[in-house]
């Protein structure tokens, strides 16, 4: 007996002008409704071949229409390097002068990417996480129908991580792996007073991360982090992130919350909600940077 075909085999076949047909004394058997036999049958295969034409007339016009539109935005747009252009005057001149005042971040760029751009970092930080999640739609291996190949190379790799031709990476990661990640909880607590922030110390983070998994091994990685903590960390950050700048929807323009305190020199408890979106950013990235690494070596996270 044949298995019923998903959504996406019939839309495929639907597509490439096959029929597309489901078992029907299954499905009905299923649905309890007899006289609908006949209904259970994809589109006849001469009316789709008929209708390919139109479809991919479709296409193209929509592609055209898009293409049209992204060069009526692009040929509208300033020259680059205009000096009355807004971006090279008015607000870079807002920036620097109302910079510390109106974010309390003593780092222009933290003031300027978390609080009057904080919704294009919210994006990029859910671009972040949602890279990852396809790429795991993509690679992850199947637990329950792996193949022999695989298994055979699961064994081997869980064979290499447990050998001793590694000590020396192992005793080197094992010292530097801490330093690492605590000098990239630094950068990002530092963000906003000095250079550094979310996306710099996430990286580092990151880095120290990916260091200790190839000196260990995956399994051993997978003592403290998984997926589902990659999932939780991604997760919880990105709605700390959204509730914090919610506020901005009721104070007004450029994101900023006159009543939220502002930094001070020195002050790392300061600059409002700069530290804790600094923190969730950093979150974000480091959880990603290793993310990534693990899917494309091993399979999984």
């Amino acid at each position: 007996m044949k298995e019923e075909k998903s959504f996406w085999r019939k839309l495929n076949a639907w597509i490439n002008g096959e029929e597309a047909l489901i078992h029907a004394d299954e499905y009905i058997a299923r649905r309890e409704q007899p006289k609908k036999r006949q209904w259970l049958k994809g589109p006849n295969i001469q009316e789709i071949k008929s209708n390919k034409g139109l479809y991919w007339f479709l296409c193209v016009l929509i592609s055209i229409v898009f293409i049209t539109i992204m060069l009526l935005v692009v040929s509208n747009l300033p020259t680059f390097g205009d000096p009355m252009d807004p971006a090279n005057n008015e607000v870079m001149e807002r920036y620097l002068e109302k910079g510390i005042e109106e974010t309390g971040a003593i780092n222009f760029v933290a003031g300027m990417i978390l609080d009057y751009r904080a919704f294009d970092t919210f994006g990029e930080s859910n671009v972040l996480f949602l890279a990852v999640i396809c790429v795991l739609m993509l690679l992850k291996r199947d637990k329950k129908n792996i193949s022999e190949a695989e298994d055979k190379e699961i064994a081997e790799d869980e064979m290499l991580d447990a050998a001793d031709h590694k000590s020396i990476l192992k005793v080197g990661a094992k010292y530097l792996s801490p330093l690492i990640i605590l000098y990239g909880i630094y950068v990002i607590l530092n963000g906003h007073l000095s250079p550094g922030g979310g996306f710099s110390g996430g990286s580092i983070i990151g880095a120290g991360l990916i260091l200790y998994a190839a000196a260990n091994g995956h399994k051993k990685m997978q003592t403290f982090f998984t997926f589902k903590t990659f999932t939780g960390i991604s997760v919880a950050c990105l709605l700390t992130y959204c509730a914090c700048k919610s506020y901005s929807f009721f104070t007004g323009a450029n994101h900023v919350g006159y009543a939220i305190p502002k930094g001070t020199p020195g002050n790392i408890l300061s600059a409002g909600f700069i530290l804790p979106l600094n923190i969730c950013v950093g979150l974000i990235v480091a959880a990603t940077m290793y993310g990534f690494y693990a899917l494309f070596t091993k399979g999984d996270i």
